[in-house]
């Protein structure tokens, strides 16, 4: 058994991890929201601007939990690491 000494980076880099992808997706919802609100005023140029954005707040999100985040989780429970190429 490791000590909270031992696995305080893993979870600290899990928690880093995990909130960056909480709050890139909080961003990513509310740029969408903006979008459709400006696409609604007739703004469409902005509106495609804001909806490419959100986009990728959206994307990188989900890359952040399902790469990294998954990964520090599989890190801090003892898994071994595997990778399907």
């Amino acid at each position: 058994m490791r000590s909270l000494i031992d696995i305080l980076p893993e979870l600290i880099e899990l928690a880093v991890f995990s909130l960056g992808s909480v709050a890139l997706s909080v961003a990513g919802l509310f740029i969408e929201q903006f979008a459709l609100a400006s696409a609604q005023g007739g703004q469409t140029v902005l509106a495609g601007w804001a909806t490419v954005i959100g986009g990728v707040a959206l994307l990188s999100a989900y890359f952040l939990a399902t790469d990294k985040a998954a990964s520090s989780f599989r890190t801090l429970r003892g898994d071994s690491v595997t990778t399907t190429e």
